[in-house]
């Protein structure tokens, strides 16, 4: 059967089988009208979308760049594995999906993660610098970000850095202070997995140290480790990257935003955003940045992080979880 066929006949089974046999041959034109009949149908109501955001995967993630670049639009991959610009960029490089991207903000999504994955495109005037406000090329103190890998069928969206070097801790809570901005900042980090999923997520700013400010979110013992800022900053970003359990993933150009705001909100530069890069990073040299446990179960989705200023005296700890119920 053809397409005008497959789509009358309304089968989503043999449409995803045909699906594949487009991608095997390489036929990404008849790919693409298999995709537009099946929106089209969805006017007549013929529920085809899954059969059409499948296509749209498979054209963002196989398909040369003329046609991976044409799913770089608002309204499409709905209901794929992950956002398409990061799909897209996932398998393509920025000088492949370039010259036939159309003036969408997920076009500059798009750039933005290749930036992620190591390209360096300050010199690219294609790409609208209003979407996202970060620089066009990863900076020496920033981390190797953890990317996702998207197959057919499947993602692998990687995990934070390990951590070792644990050591107990026992402590009591210091004075609570109001700092909404920076406590904002932590717990927006788990959006998704809080508005979309079952997860939750807390943050507490006191006058104290790390150990502290865990106490103050209800921690009073259980185990402590220093990281660096790299390896604060992977763990942050690929939980803003995430959807957690059941929610939609933002992808690793948003996890990067989420993580340089969450920079600015704790060394107070949130009024100067965007931040000039050198200044973000010469404030950060007084924070001292830590993960954290209190015996819970390692299952699901989780950031335990804690992190004080040894210049003010304050330290921020956030607690986020999810689970698959």
């Amino acid at each position: 059967m053809n397409n005008e066929e497959l789509v009358e006949l309304g089968d989503l089974d043999e449409l995803v089988r045909q699906v594949d046999r487009l991608v095997d041959t390489a036929d990404w034109d008849g790919l693409l009208d298999l995709r537009d009949r099946c929106r089209r149908a969805l006017e007549r109501g013929k529920q085809l979308w899954p059969a059409a955001s499948l296509a749209e995967y498979r054209l963002a993630l196989d398909a040369p760049g003329k046609w991976a670049a044409a799913m770089l639009v608002p309204d499409a991959g709905r209901f794929t594995l992950g956002p398409l610009s990061e799909v897209a960029a996932s398998t393509h490089t920025w000088s492949e999906l370039a010259p036939h991207a159309p003036p969408t903000p997920q076009v500059s999504i798009a750039a933005q993660e290749r930036v992620v994955r190591g390209e360096d495109l300050t010199s690219d005037d294609r790409v609208d610098r209003q979407v996202v406000e970060l620089p066009l090329v990863l900076q020496p103190w920033e981390p190797t970000y953890p990317v996702a890998e998207y197959k057919a069928t499947e993602v692998d969206f990687g995990d934070p850095p390990a951590v070792d070097q644990w050591e107990d801790f026992e402590a009591h809570p210091a004075s609570i202070v109001d700092d909404a901005e920076a406590r904002r900042a932590l717990v927006d980090l788990a959006a998704a997995w809080v508005t979309e999923s079952n997860g939750r997520a807390e943050s507490v700013a006191v006058d104290g140290d790390a150990a502290a400010a865990v106490a103050a979110l209800g921690a009073r013992h259980g185990r402590i480790a220093g990281v660096d800022l790299a390896g604060a900053l992977a763990a942050m970003a690929w939980t803003a990257a995430s959807g957690g359990a059941h929610g939609r993933r933002r992808g690793m150009a948003a996890g990067r935003f989420s993580t340089w705001w969450a920079l600015a909100a704790l060394t107070g530069l949130l009024d100067d955003w965007p931040v000039p890069t050198e200044q973000l990073h010469a404030a950060t040299e007084s924070l001292r940045w830590y993960r954290w446990e209190a015996g819970e179960p390692d299952t699901g989705w989780s950031l335990r992080l804690a992190v004080e200023d040894t210049k003010r005296g304050r330290a921020w700890a956030v607690s986020a979880v999810d689970a698959a119920l």
